[in-house]
C-alpha cells in the first residue's frame, strides 16, 4: 500500500513539473513574439491599402508614436478596387481603443529614411466617438511616402557623386596640383608670401616711425599743428565772409553791390532789346538789310580786286606776280644803296660847287 502511494506521488510530481515546464515554455514563446502584456485583451481592427510597402505580420501598431498593438496579418483582399488591394488586420489593446476616434486614419511609416523597418501609424481624428471593434480604419495613400523615399535615394546618390568629386579634388590638392595645391605644398609660394609679410611689417614699422613722408604725416605733431593752423585760418576767412569783410565779403553781403549788379543786368537786357529792335549802329548792322547788302557788295569788290592782283593786273598786281619788275626794283634798290654808301664815303665828290665870275 505504501509503495502504491509513493508511485502516485511520484507521478503527481512529474505531472506538476511537466505543467510548470509547459507554462514557462508558453511564456517564453509569448515573450519572443513581442507581446509583453499578458493579461491585456486586444481588439481586432483592419484597414485596406493599395500597397503593403513591405509591412509584415508582427509589425508594431502605434498611435501618435506610442505602441498600441501589432499587425496580425497582411494579405490580398481580392477586391477590384485599386485602393483596397491589400487587407491589413491588426489588433490594439483594449484600453487604447478609446484613444482612437472613428475618423482616424492609418498609414505605413518607416523607422528610418532607408525604410528598413515599417510599422502602422494611426493618426488620431477629431471625432468624439471612439472606433468600434472589428471596424475599418481608412488608410492614407502611401504613394507619396514612396516618392519621398525614392527622392531620398536620388539625393543620396547625388551626394555620393559629390563626395566622390570632392575626394578627387582633395587628392589633387594633396599632391600639389592646382593653385590651392601649390599654395599648400609649394615652399616657393610660402617663401614668397613670407617675404611679402616681412615687407609689410617693414612698411608698418616705417609708418609707425617718423622716418619718411608717410611716417611724418602719421606721427609728426608739426604737420598736425600746421593743419590745425590752416583750418583756423579758413575759419577766420569764413567768419570775414559772413561778416561782409573784404571784397569777397562785400560781394556776399553788400546789398549796394547786388543792386549795381542787378542794374547792370537790366541795362544789358535793354541793350540786347535795342539790338534786337535794330536801334543804334550795332542794331542797324544786325537788322538793316540794305547795310548788309552794301557790306556784301563791298566784300565782292574786295574779292574782285584781290583776284586781279593775283592775276597780275595793275601796278600792285605786277608787283606781286611780275618777276622782272621785282628784279628791276631790286636792282634799283641795290644801286641806290651803293650810291648812298659812296656818298657817305666821299661827300665832297657830290657837293662840289663851281663859281664863275664875269
Amino acid at each position: 500500500m505504501a509503495t502504491s502511494n509513493k508511485v502516485n506521488w511520484a507521478q503527481l510530481k512529474v505531472g506538476i513539473l511537466a505543467i510548470v515546464a509547459l507554462f514557462f515554455i508558453a511564456l517564453l514563446v509569448f515573450l519572443l513574439t513581442g507581446n509583453t502584456n499578458l493579461f491585456t485583451s486586444e481588439v481586432p481592427l483592419h484597414s485596406y491599402v493599395s500597397d503593403a510597402a513591405a509591412v509584415a505580420a508582427g509589425a508594431p501598431v502605434r498611435i501618435a508614436g506610442i505602441d498600441a498593438g501589432k499587425v496580425t496579418s497582411v494579405k490580398l483582399s481580392g477586391s477590384n478596387d485599386p485602393r483596397k488591394t491589400i487587407r491589413i488586420d491588426f489588433s490594439v489593446e483594449q484600453p487604447m481603443l478609446k484613444q482612437i476616434p472613428e475618423d482616424s486614419q492609418v498609414s505605413i511609416v518607416a523607422d528610418s529614411l532607408l525604410g528598413n523597418s515599417k510599422f502602422l501609424n494611426i493618426k488620431k481624428g477629431k471625432s468624439q466617438e471612439p472606433i468600434k471593434q472589428d471596424a475599418e480604419i481608412p488608410a492614407l495613400d502611401t504613394r507619396d511616402f514612396d516618392d519621398v523615399v525614392q527622392q531620398g535615394y536620388q539625393a543620396l546618390a547625388a551626394m555620393q557623386g559629390i563626395l566622390n568629386k570632392a575626394d578627387g579634388i582633395i587628392s589633387q590638392i594633396e599632391v600639389g596640383h592646382g593653385t590651392i595645391g601649390k599654395l599648400l605644398v609649394d615652399e616657393t609660394l610660402y617663401n614668397n608670401l613670407n617675404a611679402i609679410v616681412k615687407q609689410v611689417q617693414i612698411l608698418a614699422d616705417t609708418l609707425n616711425s617718423k622716418n619718411g613722408t608717410l611716417g611724418k604725416i602719421i606721427n609728426s605733431d608739426e604737420l598736425y599743428n600746421q593743419a590745425e593752423t590752416t583750418i583756423a585760418k579758413l575759419n577766420t576767412i569764413e567768419d570775414d565772409l559772413n561778416n561782409g569783410k573784404g571784397t569777397a565779403g562785400k560781394i556776399l553781403k553788400d546789398p549796394a553791390l547786388y543792386d549795381d549788379l542787378h542794374k547792370s543786368v537790366n541795362e544789358l537786357h535793354t541793350i540786347l532789346a535795342d539790338l534786337n529792335a535794330g536801334k543804334g549802329t550795332a542794331g542797324i548792322l544786325l537788322k538793316d538789310p540794305a547795310l548788309a547788302k552794301q557790306l556784301s557788295g563791298t566784300f565782292d569788290k574786295i574779292d574782285t580786286t584781290i583776284d586781279k592782283m593775283n592775276s597780275g593786273q595793275g601796278t600792285i598786281g605786277q608787283l606781286l606776280v611780275n618777276p622782272q619788275l621785282y628784279d628791276s626794283l631790286n636792282g634799283m634798290t641795290g644801286e641806290l644803296h651803293a650810291l648812298l654808301k659812296d656818298f657817305r664815303a666821299n661827300p665832297k665828290k657830290f657837293l662840289r660847287i663851281k663859281v664863275t665870275i664875269f
